[in-house]
């Protein structure tokens, strides 16, 4: 009780000092709300690369200045700045055409259906849902289409694009959202005669916003049709790459495919070897607990849409054979005892990942730490 009284004064202006921060961050809000209005106003993005790195870079240097971690300074700013995008992901957007299009998103009560027609009403262009509850409603939709999106699980998107298809105009612009592309970007070119394009957003339903988010396109027939479609998710701060349907598809089977069914394969032996997840954390280091995150992440979510994901094609499910005959090779490892085997592996590794373990070790460390200092 005594070190209470004799720190009283001190914790009395520390409680006035983070009044004064909460007091400079609303003062803060209130520029940004004037900010979005003439984003909106000038048809400008939410998210500009440039201005951030340039006044975190800034923001760094003024904290050196003042005796401040560097580094601390920056999460702060991140964090403000993030706070800052998504309340201008909440309100109106720019829209990056003189008129409204008419935009139908195929299965627009999903996940990503709904998150998108949402973003795209705010934008103030014209958008429609239809499943399988209102499939009637398509015949009425289809003239006033300027482009329309399916965005249904991948084992039912091929037959979606074949019955939707014939009752589209030719100028309309037909896109999928699906995480393999050379397949769908087929059946669309095969299904319909005007504008494709293969359309990938790199994140899941649950995103509060689409700032700083990844929207591959793969172009299939007068995708530059699409271009304003291109210059929206811009407008919505997205950053957006070309890519080929077959590149894509290659690198996705090793990110999604082979991921996820990792995360089945460690998953799976918990429950076999009896290891509950809670019970773990109590030991887990940060960086497993990071790990066991990344897994337990996974179950939370469909098992259909991660099936669909595994087993999306040939390719996919070659490589993952490929995979488990190369873990057959580590594994007489240890039926051998053979610990300078594994170094030699080890090694050969460290030498293809090369200067990437170096930014991985300083990346991860910070993920490691943040989540530690969060939830540990």
């Amino acid at each position: 009780m005594a070190d209470q009284k004799h720190l009283k004064k001190q914790r009395e202006q520390i409680d006035d000092i983070d009044n004064q921060i909460l007091d400079l961050l609303q003062q803060r809000n209130r520029v940004v709300q004037e900010v979005i209005q003439t984003k909106v106003e000038k048809q400008l993005p939410v998210f500009v690369a440039g201005r951030e790195e340039e006044k975190t870079n800034a923001f760094r240097k003024k904290a050196e200045e003042r005796g401040i971690d560097p580094n601390w300074a920056e999460d702060f700013l991140r964090m403000v700045m993030a706070s800052s995008r998504a309340a201008q992901s909440a309100k109106t957007f720019p829209r990056s055409t003189k008129e409204p299009k008419h935009v139908l998103y195929v299965g627009g009560e999903g996940g990503m259906g709904a998150l998108y027609r949402k973003f795209t009403e705010n934008s103030g262009h014209i958008a429609y849902s239809i499943d399988k509850g209102n499939w009637y409603q398509l015949e009425e939709m289809a003239p006033k289409l300027d482009m329309v999106i399916v965005t249904v699980p991948i084992r039912v998107t091929e037959d979606v694009i074949r019955r939707l298809s014939p009752k589209l105009k030719p100028d309309t612009i037909l896109a999928d959202f699906t995480s393999n592309k050379s397949e769908p970007l087929k059946a669309m070119l095969d299904a319909h005669s005007g504008p494709v394009v293969g359309l990938h957003p790199m994140h899941g339903p649950s995103v509060p916003n689409l700032s700083k988010q990844l929207m591959v396109f793969c172009s299939g027939r007068e995708s530059e049709k699409a271009d304003w479609f291109k210059e929206q998710c811009r407008l919505w701060g997205m950053r957006v790459i070309d890519a080929e349907p077959e590149k894509h598809d290659h690198v996705m089977n090793l990110v999604q495919g082979l991921r996820h069914f990792v995360a089945l394969l460690h998953g799976s032996f918990m429950k076999e070897y009896d290891l509950n997840p809670e019970e773990m954390l109590e030991y887990s280091s940060p960086i497993y607990r990071a790990e066991l995150m990344m897994t337990g992440r996974i179950f939370a979510q469909d098992a259909e849409l991660y099936a669909d994901i595994v087993f999306a094609n040939k390719e996919r499910r070659e490589l993952l054979l490929t995979f488990f005959n190369h873990q057959k090779k580590l594994m007489e490892m240890v039926e051998k005892d053979d610990k300078s085997g594994f170094i030699k592996e080890f090694e050969s590794v460290t030498d293809f990942f090369g200067s990437f373990a170096s930014q991985a070790l300083k990346e991860s460390g910070y993920l490691i730490n943040r989540l530690a200092d969060r939830f540990s």
